[in-house]
């Protein structure tokens, strides 16, 4: 069996930057086992699966080097890149297309910009988001991750990690100085049984330079599921404009988040959060960029 398979660099228009995910278009054959060991196979954070194309449907699965998970968002926005790209999705000249995807968390819009017939930017809704816990052991945390209880917060003000969930869930953890964001020095093991503990994927640390900054700067780490630092997390920076949302630190419904620039593959995440606070729809977004193109034989 011989099988196409993509790599896109996701939240970037470069090659070099962003996400790298690996893309099958046509899985509908493929077993779990078989779409597992290609990913391990590709050995990139997240391979997405289209094992089902209906119109403006399809089902899409994700997995990384070790396990399923249920949503990834740069590896949605690689796909639809991708589908669209390659006319899957039927362009139109000018304005925002909308498909859906069937995920683990349920059907969740996907919105194609399109400039002049090419696509432009995806743009992903996330689920409804999830305040799952504030329990979080702050000392485990901090020895964890390299720093002092100090750190913590937003600029002067004392505000405390949480963990939530817009399709995965992870422990949103502000940080006061872009320093010590930069420098950060992880005790992977010890983040991974603690991740393990708290049933979380990862943990998502940012640092917010001023209330209602039109940017954060983040980085996010996910051991518990093979995988040390990510380049750009698309359900992650959800929960995060959702955090900072309800802890009133940005006005505006729109942030950008900058992330992977410790990795040396910077990464521009567009952010929207839509409706009131009881019902908000989150959506995440950002450009793309097939940079390989390869054929895999089983």
């Amino acid at each position: 069996m011989e099988i196409s398979i993509y790599q896109i660099d996701a939240f970037s228009h470069k090659t070099f930057g962003g996400n790298p995910a690996g893309v099958v278009l046509d899985a509908e054959y493929l077993t779990e086992d078989i779409m597992q060991n290609i990913a391990k196979e590709m050995n990139l954070s997240e391979t997405a699966f289209v094992t089902l194309k209906n119109d403006n449907l399809f089902t899409v699965r994700f997995f990384t080097p070790v396990c399923e998970v249920d949503l990834c968002g740069h590896a949605t926005i690689a796909t639809f890149y991708t589908l669209a790209k390659l006319r899957y999705i039927k362009p139109i000249y000018n304005g925002i297309k909308r498909v859906y995807q069937n995920t683990k968390v349920g059907r969740l819009s996907v919105d194609i910009v399109f400039k002049n017939g090419e696509v432009d930017k995806i743009f992903m809704e996330q689920a409804t988001p999830k305040e799952i816990d504030t329990a979080v052991n702050i000392f485990s945390l901090t020895r964890s991750m390299g720093i002092k209880m100090e750190d913590i917060g937003v600029l002067d003000n004392i505000i405390y990690p949480e963990i939530i969930s817009t399709g995965l869930p992870d422990i949103i953890l502000p940080i006061n100085k872009r320093e010590v964001l930069d420098n950060l020095d992880i005790n992977m093991r010890e983040l991974a049984d603690i991740s393990q503990q708290l049933n979380v994927t990862g943990i998502h640390t940012f640092y917010l330079p001023k209330v209602n900054s039109e940017f954060v700067y983040t980085r996010n780490f996910a051991p518990a599921v093979g995988i040390g630092e990510e380049a750009a997390t698309g359900t992650s920076n959800g929960a995060l404009i959702y955090f900072l949302k309800k802890n009133n630190l940005i006005v505006d419904n729109s942030i950008i988040s900058y992330q992977g620039q410790s990795m040396n593959r910077p990464s521009t995440i567009y952010c929207q959060i839509e409706g009131d606070m009881e019902n908000p729809i989150i959506k995440v977004g950002g450009n793309a960029k097939i940079v390989i193109k390869g054929t895999i034989f089983i």
